[in-house]
């Protein structure tokens, strides 16, 4: 008789979600901390990309042991990859926190659902049935909730700052959009590998056409610290962490856990910013992530 073989367990999966959702989160609340020490947006994202550059090229080389040489064309797929999902999204997200709340940042960002399932509709006429409309609904009132409560607080500041995390969240949902193809061929962690290599040497190029070179050094020491984070903990380790995650429980749930990233972020920025937390923060926080469990389960 064949011994009957014991399922794995789940809960390292939930663990490396769970912990990967924070960490990721957290991005926004070190980037509100650094721009407390005079830096701007262009030198802030060159720091972190800085740092995290070694860390992305040894992943690709990692993940790329033993399989074929990328064509021109993969090459061609993942500059224009790396472009949009990691270049300018984040670019755009790192300006707009300038002007908004990290709480209102994260529900914005954490949208990309929507973003993705609206995307597709334009571009493939993929149908969107009722109760998908029923999903997108509830998500966007209560994004809505939050940036009025929050357009009153800031004024036009919020509006620009909305925008810009908006346009960095459409940037990234054509990057998962156009990425399935090229994950099936390279796999997941080769993809993010060079796809992050190429925005980490976009970013700092930009920084050498935009800022003068000792502008890099002349930041805080605290800048230099929070950068060295970010590109560990809040960007290279949660990208590490959730592929794990999702190679042990599955995309659909690993997804359902990261909703303890805005969380996460709401409650971070009241403890470490002193950001308010008001009851429309809280009711457009359940509405956004009730929206995007909906969605999630009627994809």
């Amino acid at each position: 008789m064949t011994a009957a073989v014991s399922p794995k367990p789940l809960w390292p999966g939930l663990v490396l979600a769970m912990l990967g959702a924070v960490a990721f989160s957290g991005k926004a609340i070190i980037v509100k901390l650094a721009y407390r020490h005079g830096v701007d947006a262009v030198t802030l994202i060159m720091l972190r990309m800085l740092f995290a550059l070694p860390l992305f090229l040894i992943l690709a080389w990692w993940a790329g042991r033993g399989k074929p040489a990328l064509t021109r064309r993969d090459w061609i797929v993942v500059f224009g990859l790396g472009f949009s999902g990691y270049y300018l999204a984040s670019t755009l997200d790192f300006a707009g926190l300038a002007y908004i709340s990290a709480s209102l940042e994260r529900l914005i960002l954490y949208l990309n659902p929507t973003f993705v399932l609206f995307l597709s509709w334009l571009l493939f006429k993929r149908r969107v049935s009722g109760g998908q409309m029923m999903a997108l609904g509830v998500s966007y009132a209560g994004l809505l909730l939050v940036f009025g409560h929050e357009l009153h607080a800031q004024g036009a500041h919020a509006l620009l700052g909305g925008a810009l995390v908006l346009g960095s969240a459409l940037s990234y949902a054509f990057y998962l959009i156009y990425s399935g193809e090229e994950v099936q061929r390279l796999g997941a962690l080769r993809l993010t590998g060079l796809a992050s290599t190429v925005a980490c040497v976009l970013c700092i190029a930009q920084f050498m056409l935009l800022r003068p070179l000792d502008m890099g050094l002349a930041v805080a020491p605290e800048v230099i610290w929070l950068s060295l984070l970010n590109a560990s903990a809040c960007t290279f380790a949660p990208v590490l962490m959730m592929m794990l995650a999702i190679e042990r429980l599955g995309a659909t749930l690993a997804a359902q856990v990261g909703m303890v990233g805005p969380i996460s972020t709401i409650l971070m920025g009241v403890m470490i910013l002193g950001e308010p937390f008001t009851p429309w923060v809280a009711a457009g926080t359940l509405l956004v992530l009730g929206g995007v469990w909906l969605l999630t389960k009627w994809r």
